[in-house]
This record gives structure tokens, C-alpha cells and sequence, in this order.
């Protein structure tokens, strides 16, 4: 019972490492994106995506300024000739002044909670007659008391809040549109009140958008709530209805006028006509200001932007959005981030696992890490924000894992061919090992002799690159037995040394796996070609008695190089063929062929080169043609091809196209490589001769016109 426990106790094992080995890849990357998924849900991340965030917005273009606001601007020379606080009585006539230009809305953001005399009734006054002022406040919460707006402004429900929010990081990221205050009323923010005056003309009104009902829509603007996980953020401070913020660009983008102008009526008559007026400092003194994402970075110094600039760029967002549609940000769900982030971390290890190169893996990475960047700012520029820092780290995070796992796999592979190639040395028998991929690692000098090439020839090739093609079928066959089944095997084969000799052995494989996992096949190989032919020997001496007959018949119609049928074996068979074609009312086409080039190969190679490039020719000509067609070897570099029974001359063409190109591959004999070519000439039984002769000579006509017109052709007669 114990024992059996214990064999299946190991069978799962076995089969765990075995799953775990064809998924690591998966497993990798999937570890790596959840370790960086849990730092991005602690925040550690946060610092570094709003950084990407605010590098987006400097990268993109700067929009044209908004020409439905203008700011009034309480400046440095202004506070010297008015003093702080400007006086309610100085105040009071910048409003009527303003007023007198027709604008729209005028908002003044300034807080004027106390009386500054002189002139405190003269600004009530002219809060009182000039409907279209809106004052702010600033609510009470945890950090700030308030500040309450003029008691005449907020009786008559024209005050909006301070919708300013500002980030961990000291920028200003977010608008405030709406506040739920402790007594249960509803605020908005004095740039939402503002919009709501300048599009009240148009007709346009809050409304719930049609795609969700929890969020508002003014005309054609759509405003997504924004909540404490929302793009980059962690569980940021989302009371009220915020939204993320949309800035037309840096400080500087709407029209400007001093209050010292105004007053003295230096402001063009039309300045502020239909449009909305903004009232606030610009003194450097009054501290008034914010960063935003147009902010230079930690290492520059910071560039600011005043509080009315700021409001500015947010009630230019609320138009441009109702009234044009102009873009707002939207974000993914939590879990769609997540698969985002996987799968850029999958990205990342397949790469590396594919490239398997340190070198190649940091380019190839690189390219993943710009066209991911350029993606995400283009998706950007539509109006969506999606991870950026979270998937580079995934990438190179799996990217560091997979190659630091290839560069262990690699020291052990280097080991552990060491080692075998020391113990293999001392073998006398010819010993191979290949790879997983079938590739020769190790060799000792006996497999060298047998295969006839040298060691630097014989390593990383595979057997289709050292055998010809049905032999390397059987040794790749019986290779994947071995790696599938993981159990020895012992396999009787033949194969052919690059001299053009066929031997016969006996291949015992079994499987080596190194401390890493790398799994190689060790060959042992005999030579049993002397032992077989000792027993065909005795087995057949009797009957080669009986059978010389035969293999002299076969001697005088082959060739004894290519063993193909010689002259006097052709013209029977083309007697035949034109035989049963006349009987039949059939067609036969004859093809010539004559290497191209073949005496200076012959001549500057040898004839052993020369002898091993007829006997490849020949084998390739067996591989294009039919069981029932006759292939011959005339003489020299002369072969023929008798194709009985054809149906037309298309027929004929293409098995000559075939044939030609399967002579023009590369042919590799004994360390050399070289190109050959052929030039065939084909005449057709009854068309274009009666008999052998006729036929003979015009395909021998039609081969010679073929050399004659750039050789690497077919001709019909």
C-alpha cells in the first residue's frame, strides 16, 4: 500500500514539474504582474503614473485661447496703488465699470467675507443691482475653517465654491463641479456656476447623461464622476462630484487686463462684451497660486499658476465640453487595468523567452516600451487614461525574470556539456547528443569518423541538415520517441556518410536532464554494417548462384555511378513506351537533359565531386518523377526521362519546371557548395516523331536550342 502511495505520490510530482516546465513563461509573467498590481494598490506607483500623466499633457499641443473669458488681474502694481485689501469702495467701481462692458457673467475670485472700508455700502450696492456677479467660498472641512462669501451674494444663491483640489503631490489634477455641505444643500463650484449662466441662453441645462444617469451632461459634455481608484490614483479624496481636469495648457492662455486699466479706462470697449469675466490676484505677494500637470518636473524649478487662471481653465473645460464636446478623461475598471497589465507582462517574458539573447530582448523590449508609450499618448489625446508605468515595469520586471532564468539555464547547458563531453571522449563507439530541438551539442571524434565530417561541420546541425531526407525521418522519428515516452530505445538504421557510403547500425537513446532541467539525448551508436553483410553473406550465397544472371543483366542496362538505366535499358524502354502509346492512342513525351557547367565543375573540383554531383542529380530526378517513368543516364552528364501515358503537353511542361528546380537547390558535397543548372530539350510521340530515332534527335535538338537561348530552361521540339 506504501509503495503505491509512493509511486503515485511521484507520478504527480512529476507531472506538476512537467506542467510547471511548458508554463513558465505564463507563470512568470503572471507573478510578476501581480506583485506589481499589489505595489500599484498600495500607491508605491502613484508618484511615478501621475508623473506620465503630467508629461502627456506638456507633450501635446497647447490649444488657442478661450475668447468667451477674459481675467481681470489683480496684480503687484495694482496692490501698490490700492493696498491690500483692495478697498470695498475700489471694488465696487471695477463691478459697475465691468458691468457698463455687457458681459455675460462676472466672477469675482476673492473672498470678502469682512467689510474694507472705504466704500463697503457702495459694494453692496453693486452686488445688489448687478445681477450677474457670483461671489466663491471656501467650505469648512478637516483642514481649512471657510471663509463665507458677501451676505448679499449668498442670500441670493450667486456664490460658488472653490473647487480646487489638490493632489499629495502639491498639483492641482481635479475640479470640483458640485459639494454636499453638512446642511444637506447642494453647492456648486464657481466655475460650473458660471457655465450654467453663459449656457443658460442656449438653452442648455443639467441634465443625468443618457449613457448613465449618475452622471451629469451639459449639451453635448458628458461628466464622469471621479472616484478615489480612478486612472493612477489610490484611494484618493474624491468627496463631492469631481472630474478630471482638462487644461488648455500652461499660464498665459486666456485674455488679460489689469484692474489698474479698467479703472482708468484703458480696457478696448468691447473687451468684455457677452463674454465671462474672471476677478482674482496675480500678485506673487498674495501667494494665490497652484501647479498643475504643465508644471516643470522635481529637478526644474516649479512654474505656477494663479487661482483666477486656474478657474479659468475650468470653466473653459465646462463650455468646450457642453458646447463642442471637447474631450473628457475617461478611465478602465479596476479589473480591466488589471488584464492590462498581465498581458503586457506576457508580452514582455514571451519576448524575452522568444529572443533569447540579452542584447536582442533589451532592443526588442524597447520597441514593446515606445510602442506601448506611443499608444497610450495617442489614446490619451482622445481622451482616455490607461496604466502606462504599471505595464513598463511588468515588461521588465518578466523580462529580467525569463532572461536571468536563461542565463541559469545557460551555465547549466554549458556544464553539463562539459561534462558529457568528457565522459563521451572516452567511449570508443561513435556518441552524439542533441538538444530538444534535435540539434547535435556534443560529439566525440569516433561519430566524427563515422559521419566522414569534421566536428565544427557536424555541431547545431540537425539531421535533415547532415542526412538525406528519408533517413533523417527515421532519426528524427525514433529521437521524438525518446523525448516523448522520457524511456531508452535501441533502433536499427541506415544512413548514408557525406562520402555517398550507407551503413547499417544499431542506435541506442536514452535521456540525460541536468540541474536545471535541460533535457538532452545521448546516442550510442554501432557500426553493423560488416556483421549484416557477413549474414546476408551466408544467408544469400546460394542464391546470388542463381541470381548472377540477373545482376549481370542488371549491369549491362544501369550505370554503374547512379544506378540508373543506361543506354541500351532506354531505348527498350522508349521501344516499349511507343508500343502500347501507338495501341492506346496515347501520348509520349521524351525530356534530354544536360547539366549546365557541369565539366568545369568536374575539372576544378575532381571527378570524385563530379561523380557525387551525378549521383545527387540522379536522386533528385527519382524524387520529381513517377514509379512508371523511366529515368537514364546516357553518359557523362546526359540523362533522359521517358513520361508514358501522358495526358498533353502541359503535362510534359510541368514535370520539366519541376525537375529544373529541383536541380538549381544547393547541393553541399564534402564541404563544398555549389549551384547547378540543366537545360532540357522534350519532343512528343506522335507529334513530333514516329519512332525511337526521330524522337531522339528532336529532344536532343530542343535541348541544345534551350542552352542556346540562357541555358536553366525547357524547350519543346
Amino acid at each position: 500500500m506504501f509503495k503505491r502511495l509512493s509511486k503515485a505520490s511521484n507520478k504527480i510530482r512529476a507531472t506538476v514539474k512537467k506542467w510547471y516546465r511548458e508554463h513558465r513563461v505564463l507563470i512568470t509573467a503572471s507573478s510578476v504582474a501581480g506583485t506589481v498590481i499589489v505595489l500599484r494598490s498600495f500607491g508605491l506607483l502613484q508618484f511615478l503614473e501621475l508623473a506620465a500623466w503630467d508629461q502627456f499633457f506638456r507633450w501635446r499641443s497647447l490649444e488657442a485661447v478661450d475668447e468667451r473669458i477674459v481675467i481681470v488681474a489683480i496684480n503687484e502694481a495694482d496692490l501698490q496703488k490700492f493696498n491690500y485689501p483692495i478697498p470695498d469702495g475700489v471694488m465696487a467701481e471695477l463691478l459697475q465699470k465691468l458691468h457698463a462692458g455687457q458681459p455675460r457673467a462676472i466672477g469675482l475670485d476673492i473672498y470678502r467675507d469682512l467689510p474694507v472700508e472705504p466704500g463697503h455700502e457702495k459694494l453692496v450696492k453693486a452686488f445688489e443691482t448687478i445681477p450677474n456677479v457670483i461671489g466663491i467660498e471656501n467650505t469648512q472641512n478637516e483642514n481649512l475653517l471657510g471663509v463665507r462669501p458677501p451676505t448679499v451674494l449668498s442670500e441670493q444663491n450667486r456664490v460658488g465654491l472653490n473647487n480646487v483640489v489638490v493632489d499629495g503631490d502639491g498639483k492641482v489634477r481635479r475640479a470640483l463641479l458640485y459639494s454636499w455641505l453638512s446642511d444637506g444643500k447642494t453647492r456648486e463650484s464657481l466655475a460650473l456656476k458660471l457655465a450654467l449662466i453663459y449656457l443658460e441662453d442656449r438653452g442648455i441645462t443639467p441634465q443625468p447623461a443618457k449613457t448613465n444617469p449618475k452622471y451629469l451632461q451639459l449639451g453635448k459634455g458628458v461628466f464622469k464622476r471621479f472616484k478615489a481608484h480612478d486612472g493612477a490614483y489610490i484611494q484618493a479624496e474624491d468627496r463631492g462630484y469631481q472630474i478630471l481636469a482638462n487644461l488648455r495648457g500652461p499660464a498665459g492662455s486666456f485674455r488679460s487686463v489689469s484692474m489698474t486699466d479698467v479703472l482708468s479706462g484703458k480696457m478696448p470697449p468691447d473687451f468684455v462684451r457677452s463674454r465671462i469675466v474672471l476677478i482674482g490676484s496675480t500678485a506673487t505677494s498674495l501667494k494665490d497660486f497652484q501647479r498643475t500637470s504643465y508644471s516643470s518636473g522635481l529637478l526644474d524649478s516649479p512654474d505656477w499658476i494663479s487661482g483666477v487662471e486656474l478657474q479659468a481653465h475650468f470653466l473653459s473645460q465646462i463650455l468646450s465640453a457642453a458646447l463642442e464636446g471637447r474631450t473628457s478623461f475617461k478611465v478602465w475598471p479596476d479589473w480591466a487595468e488589471w488584464l492590462w497589465i498581465c498581458g503586457w507582462s506576457w508580452v514582455g517574458a514571451l519576448v524575452s523567452w522568444k529572443v533569447r539573447s540579452p542584447q536582442f530582448s533589451l532592443l526588442s523590449l524597447l520597441g514593446v516600451g515606445i510602442s506601448l508609450s506611443t499608444s497610450l499618448y495617442l489614446a490619451f489625446l482622445i481622451g482616455w487614461w490607461l496604466p502606462l508605468i504599471p505595464p513598463l515595469i511588468a515588461i521588465a520586471g518578466s523580462a529580467a525574470a525569463i532572461n536571468s532564468y536563461l542565463a541559469h539555464l545557460q551555465e547549466e547547458l554549458k556544464r553539463s556539456k562539459e561534462f558529457l563531453q568528457t565522459v563521451i571522449n572516452t567511449i570508443p563507439d561513435p556518441i552524439f547528443v542533441n538538444d530538444k530541438n534535435h540539434r547535435r551539442i556534443v560529439l566525440n571524434q569516433a561519430y566524427c569518423r563515422l559521419i566522414g565530417q569534421p566536428l565544427s561541420t557536424l555541431m547545431s546541425k540537425t539531421d535533415y541538415d547532415l542526412f538525406p531526407k528519408h533517413e533523417a525521418e527515421i532519426f528524427w522519428q525514433q529521437d521524438e520517441l525518446v523525448f516523448t515516452t522520457q524511456e531508452e530505445n535501441e533502433n536499427e538504421e541506415e544512413f548514408t556518410d557525406a562520402s555517398g557510403t550507407t551503413h547499417l547500425i544499431a542506435t541506442k537513446r536514452s535521456l540525460h536532464k541536468d540541474a536545471a532541467g535541460n533535457l538532452f539525448l545521448v546516442g550510442a551508436i554501432r557500426d553493423i554494417t560488416e556483421r549484416k553483410r557477413m549474414e546476408e553473406e551466408l544467408k544469400k550465397k546460394n542464391a546470388e548462384l542463381l541470381l548472377s544472371e540477373d545482376r549481370l543483366r542488371y549491369q549491362a542496362y544501369h550505370d554503374p555511378l547512379t544506378g540508373l538505366p543506361n543506354r541500351q535499358m532506354f531505348y527498350e524502354r522508349l521501344n516499349q513506351c511507343i508500343e502500347q502509346a501507338a495501341s492506346k492512342n496515347k501520348l509520349v513525351a521524351l525530356l534530354f537533359l544536360d547539366l549546365d557547367r557541369f565539366k568545369l565543375i568536374n575539372d576544378s573540383l575532381g571527378h570524385d565531386i563530379g561523380d557525387l554531383l551525378l549521383k545527387g542529380v540522379a536522386e533528385r530526378l527519382k524524387g520529381c518523377l513517377r514509379g512508371s517513368d523511366t529515368i537514364s543516364r546516357l553518359g557523362g552528364d546526359e540523362f533522359t526521362v521517358i513520361l508514358p501515358g501522358i495526358p498533353g503537353k502541359a503535362d510534359a511542361a510541368r514535370v520539366a519546371e519541376k525537375i529544373r528546380d529541383a536541380i538549381t537547390e544547393v547541393f553541399i558535397l564534402e564541404d563544398h557548395k555549389f549551384s547547378i543548372t540543366t537545360s532540357i530539350g522534350i519532343s512528343l510521340y506522335p507529334l513530333d516523331g514516329q519512332d525511337k530515332e526521330s524522337l531522339i534527335k528532336n529532344a536532343d535538338t530542343a535541348m541544345y536550342r534551350a542552352k542556346e537561348l540562357g541555358k536553366n530552361r525547357f524547350e519543346f521540339y
